[in-house]
């Protein structure tokens, strides 16, 4: 491990550990001792950030924790997947009976841990103030930013219907009472924790957010392309072209919103700009919730979503995920209608100069072009390139041979603990 990269992940733990020490409310405060103990030495904070990363993982894993008993985070978020879906279904099912579909892709839980809060207005600085670009919203957890921290996102599949089912929060506590882990839970936040089931329950989403911050399992940096950015691999000449033409403006132009460069404090690249965009991606038959012509998913304003339903202007936005491990992906977008990579990048290089070649035809045999977007939101539609103005005919922004370049620089964004998956 380079130098870097502890000094990194011991920057991370310090982080982490501070945050609990800084959080912690003092020991009067009501509920359980144990979730709020009070001010505490940097050596408490350590080992109390260990011992909730513990007990996290094996919350992780554990399907009793789930109404039908069969299904853990870790069924959908697998760890031998870069905490993504193993399968290539464009969604999971879950509730009670694991007979009820999801409505979205499973996205990967890796390299969360600097997604900022969302917010409707982000400018490139502060300093710019209000006659700066207005980048519009940006951060946020899940394909609609409506979490802003791993807690709060543990809180949605824990108390989804058609993912983990519990009725309420009471349900998930009174399984964590009968965990082999009990013991440890109580030794973490107080003996009498599980008389407080409210309490219990956000013990629960504090200790699984907890472990996703753990940084060798969900940001550890060990792909090839973080090697060759330390000068300590070499990339194929192909993935080399690759590179170039990903981030070059009038070509691929994907480093726009995957950002491919270290940042100026020597951070890695994270691959995401935690942006909101609108692609249109084709509506996918694949999904039930589909077959009823009335429903659509328009990401940021709803259904999921509920505080932003009255602005159009956000409507089919959804979040800009990691490339960090792609190509370990069986279903891509929001709503997992391709199935492959390379796919998933000629979609965005000819998406206007072939849509015949994605969307489906009317039955007039016009192509249904956006068939997933309604018309008074096809102004929120991303305008940069590759989508810079090009119509049916012109020539793509990419080749076949420059996009199965793309493809192979992708996949050295894989980490090391998941090559051969």
């Amino acid at each position: 491990m380079s130098p870097q990269t502890m000094g990194r992940k011991n920057h991370a733990i310090v982080l982490l550990a501070a945050s609990i020490v800084g959080l912690t409310a003092p020991a009067s405060t009501a509920g359980p001792s144990g979730i709020h103990p009070g001010p505490m030495s940097r050596q408490e904070a350590f080992a109390r950030a260990d011992a909730l990363t513990a007990l996290g993982r094996q919350m992780f894993l554990d399907p009793a924790l789930s109404a039908s008993g069969k299904q853990a985070c870790s069924s959908c978020h697998d760890p031998n997947h870069a905490f993504g879906p193993a399968s290539a279904a464009p969604v999971e099912m879950g509730g009670a009976k694991l007979d009820r579909p999801g409505v979205r892709a499973v996205p990967s839980l890796r390299y969360l841990q600097a997604a900022p809060a969302f917010t409707e207005h982000f400018h490139d600085s502060e300093d710019e103030g209000d006659e700066s670009v207005d980048n519009g919203p940006t951060g946020g957890l899940t394909w609609d930013g409506r979490a802003d921290h791993g807690k709060d996102q543990a809180r949605i599949p824990l108390l989804s219907p058609f993912e983990m089912g519990n009725k309420d929060e009471a349900e998930v506590v009174a399984a964590l009472r009968k965990a082999p882990y009990a013991d440890a839970f109580e030794a973490a936040f107080g003996a009498d924790v599980f008389e407080h089931p409210r309490d219990a329950f956000d013990a629960a989403v504090e200790a699984l957010g907890t472990f996703e911050q753990s940084s060798a399992d969900f940001y550890p940096y060990s792909s090839r392309y973080d090697a060759f950015l330390a000068g300590k691999a070499q990339l194929s000449a192909q993935e080399l072209r690759g590179r170039l033409l990903f981030e070059d403006e009038a070509k691929g132009n994907c480093a726009s919103c995957h950002l491919s460069e270290p940042a100026n404090d020597g951070e890695p690249p994270q691959f995401t700009d935690y942006g909101l965009i609108a692609i249109a991606v084709p509506r996918n038959p694949a999904i039930p919730a589909n077959a009823d012509p009335n429903y659509v998913d328009l990401g940021l304003c709803g259904p999921l979503r509920t505080d932003f339903r009255s602005h159009g202007e956000y409507c089919g936005l959804f979040k800009t995920p990691t490339l960090r491990n792609v190509a370990l992906r069986k279903s891509f977008f929001h709503n997992g209608y391709f199935h492959s990579l390379r796919e998933a990048v000629a979609f965005y290089a000819s998406r206007d100069t072939d849509p015949g070649r994605w969307y489906p035809k009317k039955a007039d045999g016009t192509v249904d072009k956006f068939d997933d977007l309604p018309k008074a939101y096809w102004p929120n539609l991303n305008t940069d390139p590759p989508f810079n103005g090009k119509k049916p005919g012109d020539k793509a922004a990419l080749s076949d041979a420059e996009i199965d370049d793309i493809v192979a620089f992708l996949g050295t964004l894989t980490d090391a603990d998941q090559a051969g998956q």
